[in-house]
């Protein structure tokens, strides 16, 4: 074999084996493609799911749930200053009580005094002694009565002032540690809210964006594969190429079975073919291009999807779920509205026992009044009759005089005391109506929705993250068989890339033609090559070709219909 000879048959090789690349790989590339659009259909589906999700009527209730609880504890947060004002108001009032029935308790120990003095003195007395001893006896009776009555009075007030004073301890502690937390507790419910709200017009916004994905995925898929198949028009042409060099080396039948070698025309067909081949490339390398550009953006296209439908998931701060920052915010809100039960506890146990103290209070104050009256009329009288012994009742009479006198305190005490024990009662009922103002006797109710939303969350949060699984999944398969396309696709262009210099070495083999005389049985040859072409491409670079030997190409007869299948183009 000659060093000519050697170097077509290299040439010969080099071309057919990137022909032979250009088949597999483009087969593949087409399956590849086929399948990607497949996998798109699965992302499509689970992007539409995760859209679904976010719509859901679950989750629409855990919204409400979240705006309604947070508008909730901000009136439990504003209401505390309020409430402790008025335990602060209902603290000093029973205090207050406290020290006028002290003063009560006092005044009827001067009474008990008295009576025992006017009882003593009673027994000294000569005549009428009867009737001293029982107005004695009487007063001293109502006396005691009104004692038992007042000591029971103070030792219920002793009761209610520690309820009051517990309810208003823990209530300024609660408000003081943990009134700033339900602000900032609201503060991350409503934002919780806006961050659902968000991801609800989020999920219709990709939702839309994958409609207009798969449309466009779908025409670049579609340019992609005519690509693929005018791609499969350089296959051809290096085919074409290989069968002229083939003549020119003998290396395989010729064109025409009659054919003969001859030197100008092998010289001028390897000059063509190199053309040709040159030019073959050229267009290839053309359409690898686009077909990389088309695998790009569609790979683009689905990890922007991709990345979208993970921030539905994931929300502000990657990729933690925001579900599950709202489930935390609900927890939250959970502590802070037990908290709130246990301090309100005390407010109302301290409200029952202000509600049963008053009434004691005023059927004591009530029985006082009347006690007092009596007293009074049992001095009276006993003063009466005691001026009418002269010397001898002056001392009753003073003694009846002094039970007046005290009877007449513990009258301005009781009604000082009324007034208070008015305060007491307005205080209370000032503060039974805040509290249930602000529905903080529906505390119970409240947990159970937070309850509920959490349910509805943690159901939703479990579905969502099996649908983003899904989608990163069917993401990951996506991007490998893409990936995978663009790689071959890549490794084709080198391997494509090395024909220039194939054809460069053909024409140095040659060498310059300079003038090159062919005579028509060799015209007829070349005429030959031209009717196997089947691209308008390669006529065009054929015609080019050999017109600057001065050789103008035939155009072949139309075939008959019968004679031909097919349609060149």
């Amino acid at each position: 074999m000659t060093s000519s000879d050697y170097q077509l048959a290299a040439a010969i090789t080099s071309i057919e084996q990137v022909s032979s690349r250009i088949e597999t790989t483009f087969a593949q590339v087409g399956g590849q493609l086929g399948q990607g659009h497949t996998i798109f259909q699965g992302l499509n589906e689970s992007l539409s799911a995760l859209s679904g999700e976010l719509s859901c009527a679950q989750i629409e209730g855990a919204s409400g749930a979240l705006q309604d609880i947070a508008r909730r504890l901000n009136d439990l947060a504003e209401a505390l200053p309020a409430e402790s004002a008025l335990l602060d108001r209902l603290r000093i009032t029973v205090i207050e009580s406290g020290g006028l029935l002290k003063q009560l308790a006092k005044y009827v120990g001067m009474i008990m005094i008295v009576a025992r003095s006017a009882k003593i003195e009673s027994a000294s007395l000569d005549g009428d002694r009867g009737d001293f001893v029982a107005f004695t006896q009487e007063a001293f009776d109502l006396g005691k009565a009104v004692q038992i009555s007042i000591e029971d009075c103070a030792r219920d007030q002793q009761l209610l002032a520690a309820a009051v004073e517990t309810a208003w301890s823990r209530q300024t502690e609660f408000e003081r540690r943990y009134r700033p937390q339900l602000g900032a507790s609201t503060t991350e419910l409503r934002s919780a809210f806006a961050d659902l709200q968000r991801q609800r017009n989020s999920s219709i916004h990709v939702a839309d964006l994958a409609g207009g994905s798969a449309r466009k995925i779908s025409d670049v898929v579609g340019r992609s594969i005519v690509l693929l198949q005018a791609g499969d028009s350089t296959r051809q042409r290096l085919e074409h190429v290989c069968e002229g060099l083939q003549r020119v080396g003998d290396a395989g039948p010729t064109l025409v079975p009659t054919m003969t070698a001859g030197g100008s025309l092998d010289r001028v067909i390897v000059q063509l073919e190199a053309a040709q081949l040159k030019d073959a490339q050229q267009e290839f390398e053309s359409g690898i291009g686009e077909i990389v550009q088309s695998l790009s953006t569609i790979i683009s296209e689905v990890s922007l999807l991709i990345e979208r439908g993970r921030s539905l998931h994931g929300g502000k701060d990657g990729d933690s779920s925001f579900l599950s920052r709202v489930r935390g915010t609900l927890a939250q809100a959970s502590n802070l509205i037990a908290m709130c039960e246990d301090g309100g506890r005390s407010i109302d146990e301290a409200l029952s026992v202000v509600e049963g103290t008053l009434v004691k209070f005023r059927d004591a104050i009530a029985n006082l009044a009347d006690s007092v009256i009596d007293i009074t009329l049992i001095g009276m009288n006993a003063s009466l009759k005691a001026g009418h012994l002269g010397a001898k009742g002056r001392a009753f009479v003073v003694i009846a005089n002094e039970m007046k006198v005290t009877a007449d305190h513990m009258s301005g005490v009781a009604v000082r005391l009324e007034p208070l024990l008015a305060g007491i009662g307005g205080a209370a009922d000032e503060l039974r109506a805040t509290r249930s103002r602000n529905e903080q006797h529906e505390l119970s109710s409240m947990e159970a929705e937070i309850l509920r939303a959490l349910h509805e969350v943690e159901a939703g949060n479990e579905r969502l993250g099996g649908l983003i699984l899904r989608l990163v999944q069917e993401g990951g398969e996506f991007d490998r068989v893409m990936n995978g396309a663009m790689d071959q696709m890549a490794t084709l262009g080198v391997g494509a890339a090395a024909l220039p210099a194939v054809a460069q070495r053909l024409e140095s083999a040659v060498g310059d033609l300079g003038t090159v005389a062919i005579d028509p049985s060799d015209e007829a040859v070349l005429d030959q090559l031209y009717a196997r072409y089947t691209m308008e491409r390669e006529r065009n670079q054929h015609r080019d070709a050999l017109r600057r030997f001065g050789i103008v190409t035939k155009e072949p007869e139309p075939a008959a219909a019968d004679e031909c299948d097919f349609e060149l183009f």
